[in-house]
Order: structure tokens, then sequence, then C-alpha cells
């Protein structure tokens, strides 16, 4: 393979989770659920956001693209590895390897910041709930959704930018079911070291920082409330406790990985699963199907559904009537005019 990192490698073999046939039927069959159903939920909350005008606000508003995050997380990775449970070898082009990395790190990148701002959306609710419009207005709300993904966008570049000039000229097994920075770099024959450490500081700094950011929120969060409202604090933290348990699941595995130099043990790989399956199957419940003003919306949208869905089986009806009535009196017109010439 020509290029400017004079690179001989033109595909990137993929280890994959496991070798038995058995465990790969399981695992297909799970993680196939997981897929499907975390994409139809995440899809279901963008739609019923954008067609539904009471939900034009703020919060859905980050919702809904927190939920189209959540559908490309898993759609980077999620169908391939389900496509390479049965295949004897798994491979993925160089130039795919690295559209990989690079998307991942974006969408990575800009989920970590929007969850920072869902968290001040919430504080500015439940802290200044008078002035809530005034700061949380829709101009502000896509403010801070072209920060959140400038950030993702700057954060993957900076580290993919001297990636894609590292020479590649022997092994080319990655030890996992997808490319990411860790083992891709290890591949590279040169001393990376150095760009370890950057990779390290940067997606560690976000990745530790931003879990920092929201923890430290959440638990602003929940001493508000606790003094104002001794009878509200149960429920905010029913809430805030399964909102820290899917960001615990996100962050775990990205800070074990990212946090220091690259470990080599192949524990990260059985980790990411949890960000490329499991996460964005939880999110839809854990911030919105638990959303009442949500629940009444999609009720509305099912109802308009099944009333389209019956005027379509109505129409249909009366054109089938039509061309059947249409079809019998040209059929009787053909017999007349046979018998007419028959005589």
């Amino acid at each position: 393979m020509g290029g400017g990192n004079n690179s001989v490698v033109s595909e990137i073999v993929l280890v994959g989770l496991t070798s038995s046939l058995e465990m790969q039927l399981v695992l297909f069959l799970v993680f196939s659920v997981f897929y499907v159903t975390g994409i139809l939920g995440n899809l279901l909350i963008v739609l019923t956001v954008i067609s539904d005008s009471h939900l034009h606000s703020p919060m859905y508003l980050l919702l809904a693209n927190l939920s189209f995050i959540d559908i490309w997380v898993s759609s980077i990775a999620a169908p391939k590895m389900i496509s390479d449970f049965f295949k004897e070898r798994k491979v993925i082009s160089f130039q795919g390897c690295i559209a990989q990395m690079f998307f991942i790190h974006v969408i990575g990148g800009t989920e970590m910041v929007l969850l920072i701002f869902m968290a001040l959306d919430r504080y500015v609710a439940i802290c200044r709930p008078l002035h809530y419009l005034a700061i949380m207005n829709f101009r502000t709300c896509i403010s801070l959704l072209v920060v959140a993904w400038a950030i993702g966008i700057i954060h993957s570049l900076i580290q993919l930018v001297f990636v894609v000039n590292l020479p590649f000229c022997g092994p080319n097994e990655v030890d996992s079911f997808y490319c990411d920075l860790p083992r891709f770099i290890r591949l590279a024959c040169t001393d990376t070291y150095r760009l370890e450490l950057m990779v390290t500081a940067n997606s560690g700094f976000i990745s530790l920082g931003t879990f920092s950011i929201l923890v430290i929120s959440y638990i602003f969060i929940l001493v508000i409330v606790w003094q104002r409202s001794s009878g509200g604090l149960s429920k905010a933290l029913s809430t805030l406790s399964a909102h820290i348990t899917v960001v615990v699941l996100f962050f775990g595995p990205c800070i074990f990985v990212y946090s220091w130099p690259f470990p080599t043990v192949p524990v990260d790989k059985f980790l990411a699963i949890f960000d490329v399956i499991i996460t964005p199957f939880l999110n839809p419940a854990i911030y919105t199907f638990r959303n009442k003003e949500m629940k009444v919306a999609m009720r509305r949208i099912f109802s308009q559904v099944l009333r389209v869905s019956f005027l379509v089986r109505m129409i249909l009806w009366f054109v089938m009537q039509h061309l059947k009535k249409s079809a019998l009196e040209i059929l009787e017109n053909c017999s007349f005019r046979d018998s007419v010439f028959f005589f």
C-alpha cells in the first residue's frame, strides 16, 4: 500500500471476542437483540421529539441529540462485529480502520461533552427554575450542540493526524473486534511511546475530566434538592442514581483504556462492549422513557399512526372495490362483444 506513511499494510485482521462457535452463536443472538432494540429505541426518541411540538424545548432537544449520537455509537462498530461472528477471517481495510477510529472518537467526544451540557440543563431547571427559559433558550441549546460537536471533531483530529503518518510494515493483527487507537498504534514499525502519551493525555483527560464533572454536578444537584425539600430527595436520588449507573458503564471502559499508557491486557475489548452495545441500549430507558411527557408524546404518535394506518386501509379497500367493479364490467363487456360477434 502506498502513501505518505510508506505502509505496506493494506488490511487489518480483527481477532474478535472468541473463537468458540457455541459462544459466537450466543453472542450473535444477544448482541443482535441489544443492537436492534437500541437502534429502534433511539430512533423512536428522535422521531418523537421532531414530530411532537410539545417537546420542542432545550431538554428534549438535548435528549434527541443523545439518542442520535447513540445510534451512531452502535452503528460504527456493532454491525461489523455481529456480521464477523461466523467469518473465519475477520478483516477491515486500512482506510476503513482509520475511518472507524475517527468516527469513534468524534462521536465519543461529542457524547461526553453533551452529557455535561445535559447535567447543566438539569442544574438550571432544578436550582434556577424561574430563569430556566431565559438561560436555556433555543439559541443557547443550539450553541451548546455546536460546541459539543466541534470539541468531538477536534478531539479526534488531534490524535488521527499523527496516526495516519505512522509506518506500518509488518504485523496487522488487532486483538479486538474493532479498530481503536491503543492496539492500532502498537502495530506501527516505530517507537510510539510519545504518541501513546499524547493520546493518553487527550482521551484520558476528556474521559476522566468529563466523568469527574458529571459526578460532582450530580452530587451538587442532590445537595440542592436535599436542602430545599426532603420529599423530593428520594425522587431525585432515584433518577440521578440511574444516570450515574449509565455514566459509570460508559466512562469506565474509556478511563480504563486511556487514563494511563496503553495496557496490554485483553480485557479492554470486553469492556468496550459496554460502550458499543450496552450503553446505547440503556440510554433511552434511563434518560427518556422514564419521562412522563415523552410517554404521552409517544402515545399521541402511536394513536396518529393507528389512525393513519386505518385511513390507508380504508382507502386501499375502496380502491380495490373500485378496481374489482371495473374489472367485472370489462369482463362483462368482453363477454357481450364475443356473443354478438358469434351471432
